[in-house]
């Protein structure tokens, strides 16, 4: 393959092949998340606060391992780190079915999130060294789709398997979709080797700091925008339950009809207008569709309020992903891509417990509308920093 054709193709072997292995990994992710919060509370008879933990320890252990992990790949093979933290991942799921307590469960969702913040740290670093540098945000739109896809779909698997057969064999279905992705990458040898200018990069940089502060705002505000995902993940089922809508999975299905659509267009208007274009509309789209969910009583305002929701997170998501990578050089996407997914687990962790405090003392419907706040107060930080962004550049211009 010539050269340029090999700096400017997108739809590559390697670049497929870990995009369907992302999938497969949050897709074991989210069957058994969206589904864990009837389990405990059926099986253990346990509170909102108590389901709210089971999500928290899980992201807990995987922020820990990510920054871990980030400090590992200096010295271990991201190969063999990314086979370790597969192997765990699937162990622990597994293992699902012989917890008798509360507090065994817990133990094992802190074994799952080290197994999944290892392999969830390894395979997006290796997809942002493959894409080429003018497509980073069309290449990481349809890579997040992988993520986004298995978020929409996940827990509409895992809640029907749970009803029709129970908690064990969708734990069980769990752990055949991680051990999947050993065949599908080893048989088609797609894993890319080490970039030696990344290697010598990393020495030459050995024992200076590696934090980029570039990375603060997107971070942040992926953190806001994870706590409106957390509060839909964790109480859809039970939210739907309080207001007699049965088919309430369906929101994860409409859901995902929108984020496929706008993935793809929001990554091209992100690599030819900037994060402005997409971030701002989008906002308000997360907002809207959040009240209109608050208000739900009907199959068509859950449907309204799916559709819109897809529109925004499925455009937000990879539109923050991709400005952390185009913010920080190639040897640092692996520190750039920990903190990106860091910050998702934050927000689902802090809008578990959150939210699961609101709707305790309150009900489902007015924590939507808290929900719909951090949107919000998302959309007036990104105006604020644009508005300090414009003033340090006005700034810099005149002391030229």
């Amino acid at each position: 393959m010539p050269h340029h054709e090999q700096q400017t193709k997108l739809w590559t072997k390697t670049f497929i092949v870990l995009t369907f292995s992302s999938f497969l990994l949050f897709l074991n992710l989210q069957m058994l998340l969206s589904s864990f919060p009837s389990h405990v509370k059926t099986e253990f008879m346990a509170g909102d606060i108590t389901v709210s933990l089971v999500t928290s320890v899980f992201a807990a252990s995987a922020i820990a391992t990510r920054f871990i992990t980030a400090l590992l790949m200096r010295k271990i093979h991201r190969n063999v780190i990314l086979m370790a933290g597969l192997a765990i991942a699937a162990i622990t799921t597994g293992l699902y079915v012989v917890a008798s307590s509360i507090g065994s469960l817990l133990l094992m969702r802190v074994g799952y999130g080290i197994g999944f913040g290892m392999a969830s740290t390894i395979i997006p670093t290796l997809v942002s060294q493959i894409i080429p540098g003018g497509r980073i945000g069309e290449g990481i739109g349809y890579f997040g789709l992988s993520t986004s896809l298995a978020m929409s779909i996940g827990p509409v698997i895992g809640l029907n398997v749970m009803k029709q057969y129970g908690f064990h064999t969708l734990a069980l279905l769990g752990t055949a979709v991680v051990i999947l992705i050993f065949p599908v990458m080893l048989l088609t040898r797609s894993i890319p080797p080490e970039p030696k200018k990344r290697v010598r990069s990393m020495t030459a940089n050995a024992g200076k700091p590696t934090f980029n502060t570039a990375l603060l705002i997107p971070a942040i505000l992926n953190v806001f925008l994870s706590v409106t995902y957390s509060g839909i993940l964790s109480f859809i089922a039970l939210f739907g339950e309080s207001v007699q809508l049965e088919q309430v999975g369906l929101f994860f299905l409409f859901n995902a009809f929108t984020i496929i659509l706008i993935r793809p267009i929001s990554g091209r208007l992100f690599d030819s207008k900037g994060h402005a274009a997409v971030l701002i509309p989008a906002a308000i789209c997360v907002a809207a569709s959040l009240t209109v969910l608050s208000y739900t009583d009907s199959m068509a305002m859950l449907i309204l309020s799916a559709l819109l929701y897809g529109l925004g997170f499925g455009a937000i998501q990879p539109t923050l992903q991709a400005w952390m990578l185009r913010s920080t050089p190639k040897e640092q996407h692996g520190m750039a891509n920990s903190m990106f997914y860091n910050s998702t687990d934050v927000g689902v962790a802090v809008g578990a417990i959150l939210l699961g405090a609101i709707s305790s003392v309150t009900n489902y419907g007015t924590m939507y509308r808290y929900s719909a706040g951090f949107m919000i107060v998302f959309l007036l930080s990104y105006l604020l920093f644009r508005f300090f962004q414009a003033k340090w550049n006005r700034q810099a211009d005149e002391a030229a």
